[in-house]
């Protein structure tokens, strides 16, 4: 078993993470990136900021250099934004050893080039062994030990094992899944339907409108995911249906949140500013949108959300023109091309 993990990222999730592998024994080298974080860390033992009233084990050691974060460790989580991914890949490439194994846990798309976050980090760091860890799994809750589960994936079925190994506790099930290609989009996509979600609960719309958008969501996630090479069935998986259940009904979601706000009448800007974190759906909902025009692909929600998100266009105009959309079959797409 492996003695060191460093994890590069003090927010929420990789916070909760290091939390995770040091009550499991395994040492962690955490990296902020905020002077603010640590130092906090350092202080008090608990990161105030991104994941208030949970105290770090003693075996977490806080670092705000990304060498000495890395330098003797077994393995490397990438826990930034995923807009910051390359930046953050390339900085470390040269302390990542041949063959080392690198595990993303962030859910995005690369703006600039339309890229899955594991081909940005191969990229970067073309001499490691990626892998890709992601499921509906809140930092708040897995800090705590709730029972949770995830979907450990990579292009070899041995390092996702490994992965597998190295994160499974007896409140967090791991699985794994050799449809890389999948994992990483459902993982990125639902938090576009998750803002949706939440500008229809702003709107003041019930649960009827919400599992609407929810389930009608599925569909565009997958139907992006096939086109990109993704197999079906991933989709109706943990991190699929599963991540996107959890995203658009819970509270700690940042992309609910921040979706009811827009929904309330507040600016994108407004709204983010407010929740004060990173809310990926912006970004991949912009990625997503020009994906699905290169590709030819359906996605109304993406559309309407990316109209208003990036468009100014109303939330009520967005809705009633996804209500009259044309007549189709329900049974033609869906549920059924899962099984």
């Amino acid at each position: 078993m492996i003695k060191r993990v460093s994890v590069i990222g003090a927010g929420s999730w990789g916070t909760a993470l290091s939390i995770l592998l040091a009550n499991k024994g395994i040492d962690v080298n955490l990296w902020a990136y905020e002077e603010e974080v640590f130092s906090q860390i350092n202080t008090t033992r608990q990161n105030k900021r991104y994941l208030p009233n949970i105290t770090l084990p003693s075996n977490i050691q806080v670092f705000n250099d990304k060498e000495q974060t890395i330098r003797g460790t077994d393995l490397v989580v990438l826990a930034v934004s995923s807009q910051a991914v390359r930046s953050v890949a390339s900085d470390i490439c040269s302390f990542v050893p041949q063959d080392g194994i690198v595990v993303n846990v962030a859910k995005g798309l690369e703006v600039k080039s339309l890229k899955r976050l594991s081909q940005v980090i191969e990229e970067e760091i073309p001499h490691c062994k990626i892998a890709v860890l992601s499921g509906p799994s809140h930092a708040e809750e897995v800090s705590r030990g709730v029972p949770t589960a995830v979907v450990s994936a990579a292009k070899e079925q041995g390092v996702s094992e490994f992965v597998q190994d190295v994160f499974m506790t007896p409140n967090f099930r791991v699985y794994t899944n050799s449809d890389i290609i999948g994992v990483e989009m459902g993982g990125a996509l639902k938090n576009i339907i998750a803002l949706a979600a939440g500008v229809s609960d702003g709107l003041g719309y019930g649960d009827n409108t919400r599992a609407a958008l929810t389930t009608r969501g599925i569909v565009e996630i997958t139907r992006l995911g096939q086109a990109m090479g993704a197999l079906p069935s991933t989709f109706a998986g943990l991190t699929g249906i599963g991540d996107l259940i959890v995203t658009c009904t819970s509270m700690h979601s940042r992309n609910r949140r921040a979706g009811i706000l827009i929904g309330q009448g507040k600016t994108l800007d407004e709204a983010l500013n407010t929740v004060g974190m990173a809310v990926e759906g912006v970004k991949t909902c912009h990625a997503a949108y020009e994906l699905a025009k290169r590709l030819d692909v359906e996605m109304p929600i993406t559309e309407q959300l990316y109209y208003v998100l990036f468009e100014r266009k109303s939330a009520e105009e967005a809705v009633e023109d996804l209500m009259l959309r044309s007549k189709t079959f329900e049974s033609e797409e869906g549920i059924n091309k899962w099984l």
